[in-house]
């Protein structure tokens, strides 16, 4: 097993210009797999509302909904650094509901930090939680708790005057203590500004390639979830049609009587057949009334 993954771990990553590699995970198999081949980060992210529970929006995740996910994904995943998503309206009303929740994702979940989206409307949150001695992974730019502030699913930054307000946001998250930082969304310019002027790990999901490391949504990398792709996806299997195949061939199996077959059968000891047979002869299975009755329905 590799040594656990650690917020030092991604320092020396970017401080030796070595990418780091981030996905989503939802439940236990995921993230096994996720484990398995050595990400080193894993994000249980509010985006499991659209994903797994099928909703339009993130914002019908609750706590309840993602602590439980998050430790089902720490289960399967003990060395990656795992961060938890803060759902809508999770740290939003004050700090001492912020610092409450981020704290059930480190104790009840296990994650190494929260991650919480927003700019400097958020600094005094993130200070806050910097201060009960939760680690935050700030995120902006494209921030889908926002989608009805923002427009909808677009990016951000792409004039002047926006990239200005994006790195402004940057900076002061930064200085608010954050140890991490997600950019959403961005144009690859804008990406590279932040992760070259920041000490800590950048993360680009849609934001160029010079952040210092990548995440995907991993239903989208893996084609699982087909109603819509963003730009920046790019999709490494086509699961949704793999799977739609299986479970064709299953249904048409079953239909034509082709499964189960006598390989997917248990078979009774040698002998055990005719002698149940024989048990049941003995002891007939109606009373004679019973039979009687039967016979004049």
């Amino acid at each position: 097993m590799r040594d656990k993954v650690t917020i030092g771990t991604l320092r020396a990553k970017k401080a030796n210009r070595e990418p780091i590699t981030m996905l989503t995970a939802y439940d236990y198999p995921t993230a096994l797999i996720e484990e398995k081949v050595g990400l080193d980060i894993i994000l249980v992210g509010d985006s499991l509302a659209m994903t797994v529970l099928g909703y339009d929006s993130t914002l019908p995740a609750t706590m309840d909904i993602m602590v439980e996910h998050a430790a089902a994904v720490r289960r399967a995943a003990p060395t990656a650094f795992l961060v938890g998503d803060m759902p809508y309206m999770s740290y939003q009303v004050n700090h001492e509901e912020a610092i409450r929740n981020a704290g059930r994702f480190m104790a009840q979940a296990g994650c190494d930090a929260v991650k919480l989206e927003g700019g400097r409307n958020v600094a005094d949150t993130v200070q806050a939680l910097v201060k009960a001695t939760i680690p935050v992974m700030g995120h902006i730019g494209l921030t889908p708790q926002s989608i009805a502030a923002l427009g909808g699913f677009k990016a951000q930054g792409r004039d002047t005057d926006a990239a200005l307000e994006i790195i402004e946001d940057a900076r002061a998250l930064h200085e608010a203590g954050i140890s991490l930082l997600l950019l959403e969304g961005l144009p690859p310019e804008v990406g590279a500004i932040i992760t070259e002027e920041l000490p800590i790990p950048v993360i680009g999901i849609g934001a160029g390639p010079d952040c210092d490391g990548q995440l995907l949504i991993v239903h989208d990398a893996l084609g699982f979830f087909d109603r819509f792709t963003p730009k920046f996806v790019k999709k490494y299997a086509n699961m949704n049609k793999i799977l739609t195949e299986a479970l064709e061939a299953y249904r048409d199996d079953v239909l034509r009587g082709a499964f189960p077959a006598p390989e997917h059968c248990y078979t009774m000891k040698p002998g055990e057949v005719e002698r149940l047979q024989a048990r049941l002869a003995e002891k007939p299975r109606f009373s004679p009334a019973e039979e009687t009755e039967m016979r004049n329905r």
